[in-house]
């Protein structure tokens, strides 16, 4: 390829999208063991508390990890940023696979590691965001976010390759995709053309990136959006099973077409956003959570008011994850876009954990779901008052700087 030829958008994005899906579901092995390794003994007794740690170590660290991953592919790169974190992923993979499975101790440390798959996220934005203009930006990310479909692929495959295969199978399968994938984006993967590296320190660009008003904004968007898709998704089966007496295999079924409909709204989310503005998608999003948690709430009929308010939720959680970085893409330069990804990225992470947790508490205390629901439709309807008043003003701004800036207005 000569120096004025350039690979295709399309190319890059569908290779970013494949690395992503393939770190997370490496990222995601450890959660479909958890309970298995209880049910069998193989790593002695484990409390409930126990396993929850083992799941919850991988995505902790992969959230936070987000933060320096995503400012370290500002500076250096996707080009280089994506084979990295493959490979850095295969270390831990193997040492789950084929050392950790005798032992709590290492299974906890080796998810530590494992944690490295979940930043994939904070390389692939901002290389994707490069390759397209503004009006185009937030379909081409949210088609690469229907990635986080690998942990859909971990959670379908792992404890069917562990038993019917061998304990090692789905951790050497992976590694295997993840050593061939990082081979491939080696090859073809090429940043966009006029990308520039900012200047700086990791830790200057950190605390400025921290400091724009967008980065908390869109922090609290993601962690509501992001955070109750993944809320939803690892608490789902017990609420269901609990609140409806349903089977495991029945509720299992019903979280995953719940997985589904966010996933592919996650694009559409973008698209959406591309023709009428990420504000108006956000906010029917956040209208639909806070309407759907509160029906919910009543536990309605499963067939079919339940049914309809939880896949109206998800496909809300999806589209708004896909909207909010249709937004970081409009307001951010895009040499920073990175860097804020990670800090957005780490907030969606972990607000994941918080309505879980608040669930489960509150549910041994009362009995009851409906105060956690309550609470997440109350949160909603806070979140999509914070999107028509100050998202709207920080979006209204940058567009107004825009125009001012563009030779046209000269």
């Amino acid at each position: 390829m000569s120096s004025g030829e350039h690979r295709s958008p399309g190319l890059m994005l569908a290779l970013a999208t494949i690395g992503f899906a393939v770190n997370f579901w490496a990222w995601a092995l450890v959660s479909p063991l958890g309970p298995l390794f209880r049910e069998n003994g193989a790593l002695g007794t484990l409390s409930e508390s126990d396993v929850a740690l083992m799941v919850a170590v991988p995505v902790l660290v992969g959230s936070l990890g987000r933060i320096p991953v995503g400012a370290l592919t500002d500076k250096y790169g996707g080009r280089v940023m994506f084979p990295l974190v493959s490979l850095a992923t295969i270390v831990p993979v193997l040492f789950l696979g084929l050392a950790a499975q005798s032992s709590y101790a290492l299974i906890l440390v080796g998810g530590f590691f494992l944690g490295i798959g979940g930043t994939a996220f904070a390389v692939g934005v901002p290389f994707v965001n490069a390759w397209f203009p503004p009006e185009r930006r937030g379909l081409a990310v949210g088609v690469f976010g229907a990635g986080m479909g690998g942990t859909a692929i971990s959670a379908l495959t792992t404890v069917k390759l562990y038993t019917n295969v061998g304990s090692a199978a789905p951790f050497l399968i992976t590694a295997s995709l993840l050593a061939v994938y990082a081979v491939v984006a080696w090859l073809l993967l090429e940043d966009a053309p006029g990308r520039v590296a900012p200047a700086g320190s990791l830790m200057s660009r950190l605390s400025a990136n921290a400091r724009l008003p967008i980065s908390w904004q869109a922090c609290m968007l993601y962690a509501v959006a992001f955070g109750g898709y993944v809320a939803f998704s690892v608490y789902l089966p017990a609420y269901l099973k609990t609140a409806y007496e349903l089977t495991p295999a029945d509720a299992a079924n019903r979280m995953a077409g719940f997985v589904v409909v966010a996933v592919l709204m996650r694009p559409i989310g973008g698209w959406l956003s591309d023709r009428f503005g990420p504000v108006p998608v956000l906010a029917v999003g956040y209208g639909v959570v806070a309407i759907g948690a509160a029906i919910a709430s009543t536990t309605p009929l499963l067939e079919h008011i339940g049914t309809a308010a939880f896949l109206a939720m998800a496909a809300a959680l999806g589209s708004g994850s896909g909207a909010t970085f249709a937004l970081v893409a409009r307001v951010v330069e895009p040499s920073r876009v990175g860097g804020v990804t990670g800090l957005v990225g780490a907030a969606g992470g972990l607000g994941g954990f918080v309505p879980p947790l608040i669930m489960g508490y509150v549910y041994g205390r009362t009995d009851s779901y409906a105060i956690g629901l309550v609470l997440l439709s109350v949160t909603a309807a806070l979140t999509l008052v914070l999107t028509l008043t100050v998202v709207r003003s920080t979006l209204r701004t940058a567009s107004e700087a825009a125009t001012s800036d563009s030779p046209a207005a000269a």
